[in-house]
């Protein structure tokens, strides 16, 4: 088998998480995988393993998940401590036919709890750290059963206590059948779970998919995304698939992921807009660890110009580029576009990108009646069959932002002449005011180096509060701010707090609706 024949056959029957292992070892058996970590439930594995190994150690679990009384059909909530092996016992799950529900161990006991409640008496797969966590919460009546990856605990199910359990023949969900569960970032309150099938996570393969075949070399393609992101287990496929050896990442540390590049020599890096932005002072590392990426890439959040710039002008590979793709966890990748070096800092942030031929149409909806434009921003709105089915036991949720074939994503934009799709904002962080918060972040992080981070959120009084933080926490310069925000009068006293203490999704997004809840807070008191 070859790579493009296991991409063929998740387009005809849909990806099935629980056999990429083992078609990736049929393309490919000594792909390597390697990570800056031990795997939790399996720590002999070591830090290096092929792809023939990985299809070994998922068929050995799913056989444990099996003897655990996991069953085809039966949804399996994964929240432990994060790991990689997350997404090695979501494939093992999956290999058996159960559906992995994925839940960031970001999440409070309060939000699992809750989330538990809304799932159909599921098996609850965790660790010793996270039951802990769980210790106020009544596990035994919101869940079948509870099992840890290693340890023993009392009326707990240990998986290192079933190793050597007997292997099971795979077992394939249908093409529309509910296959996994992730969630919403939880910007906006309590996550929705969100229904993938088969055929949805298939149809999200097709665009990356392409864009890699242009790809003149293999590369070695670095990873850093949340373990629980529905994204995880497409750039798993996609790599695999196309024999990518991979570096697996969990610590977000510049120090040490300078050391790991620096070893590794990756050519393509996927992270979360946070990661790159939390990397950008390693640009003017002398030890360059950049120069051997070509190709930097995220799916999240539009990028700031000036982090795009810095990474890019940081490699020494001929062609550098970062290709960004807009979407989001119900409609997977909707538009992309690449920055090169020699322009990304004269990049508008808030062009998002066009269309991808053959993949998912976008729209933008009128919100007053007028035609959408740059002055009068209208509703984005996506269509195509990578839509995810549904929010689970949220039907009516999910059908206020379903209208017929199009999906209304929540953002706000528009669409210029030639067709590149503009993002503002989220609708719900919208000011009075600003055309764009976004715009404001993008044009003063790219004239003031020393700002690590800036969100513009809403105030106790409704005006524009810019919240900063600084590299290392340093004092802000007032005069530098106040030259830097001159074309925004409309922003309040800058807020400074330490990176630390910003409250972020599994993503790494900044959750802005609390940020401003806190900053409400706090002028109460």
């Amino acid at each position: 088998m070859n790579g493009s024949v296991a991409f063929r056959s998740a387009q005809k029957r849909g990806l099935h998480l629980g056999m990429v292992p083992q078609f990736a070892a049929a393309v490919d058996g000594s792909t390597r995988l390697t990570l800056d970590h031990d795997l939790d439930v399996l720590p002999e594995a070591g830090r290096s393993l092929t792809v023939a190994e990985l299809a070994h150690h998922v068929d050995d679990l799913a056989g444990r998940l099996w003897a655990a009384e996991v069953r085809p059909g039966d949804q399996v909530v994964i929240y432990k401590t994060a790991n990689s092996d997350v997404w090695v016992l979501a494939t093992a799950a999956s290999r058996i036919g159960a559906v992995p529900v994925m839940l960031s161990p970001a999440l409070d006991a309060s939000t699992v709890a809750a989330l538990l409640g809304r799932l159909d008496q599921p098996t609850l797969l965790t660790d010793l750290h996270k039951l802990d966590v769980l210790s106020d919460v009544a596990v035994s009546t919101l869940a079948s059963r509870t099992v840890i990856v290693r340890g023993s605990r009392p009326a707990v199910v240990s998986l290192s206590e079933l190793a050597g359990a007997p292997r099971v023949p795979p077992v394939c969900r249908q093409r529309d059948e509910p296959a996994m569960i992730t969630h919403t970032s939880g910007t906006t309150g309590v996550p929705k779970l969100v229904v993938h099938t088969p055929r949805t996570m298939a149809e999200r393969l097709v665009p990356q998919w392409r864009l890699l075949a242009l790809m003149r070399r293999r590369e070695t393609v670095a990873i850093h995304i949340s373990f629980v992101h529905s994204r995880m287990f497409a750039a798993m496929a996609l790599a695999l698939y196309k024999r990518m050896p991979v570096l697996l990442m969990n610590d977000a540390h510049p120090d040490r992921v300078a050391e790991f590049f620096l070893k590794n020599q990756p050519g393509f890096i996927e992270a979360v807009p946070n990661s790159f932005m939390e990397w950008e002072g390693l640009a003017d590392d002398p030890r360059r660890p950049f120069a051997s990426v070509k190709y930097f890439s995220s799916t999240f959040d539009a990028m700031h110009p000036r982090t795009m710039s810095r990474l890019t002008n940081s490699s020494e590979r001929r062609g550098a580029l970062f290709f960004q793709i807009y979407g989001q966890s119900e409609v997977g990748p909707a538009v992309g576009r690449a920055y090169f070096r020699r322009s990304a800092h004269r990049a508008n942030g808030r062009c998002v990108g066009w269309e991808m031929p053959g993949c998912a149409r976008v729209r933008v909806v009128s919100r007053d009646g007028q035609p959408p434009s740059e002055s009068n921003p209208g509703f984005i709105e996506v269509a195509w069959p990578g839509l995810a089915k549904t929010y689970f036991a949220e039907q009516d949720r999910y059908d206020t932002n379903r209208f017929g074939d199009w999906w209304r994503t929540g953002d706000i934009g528009y669409r210029t002449r030639l067709g590149c799709l503009h993002m503002y904002d989220r609708e719900v962080d919208m000011i009075a005011g600003i055309r764009s918060v976004l715009e404001v972040e993008d044009t003063v992080l790219g004239k003031l180096g020393e700002l690590s981070e800036l969100v513009v959120v809403r105030g106790p009084k409704s005006e524009p509060v810019p919240v900063v933080c600084t590299v290392d926490d340093r004092p802000l310069d007032q005069d530098r701010w106040y030259g830097a925000v001159t074309d925004f009068p409309q922003l309040a006293a800058p807020v400074q707090i330490p990176q630390a203490e910003l409250p972020r999704t599994a993503t790494l997004k900044v959750q802005r609706l609390e940020l401003a809840r806190r900053l409400q807070e706090q002028a109460e008191h």
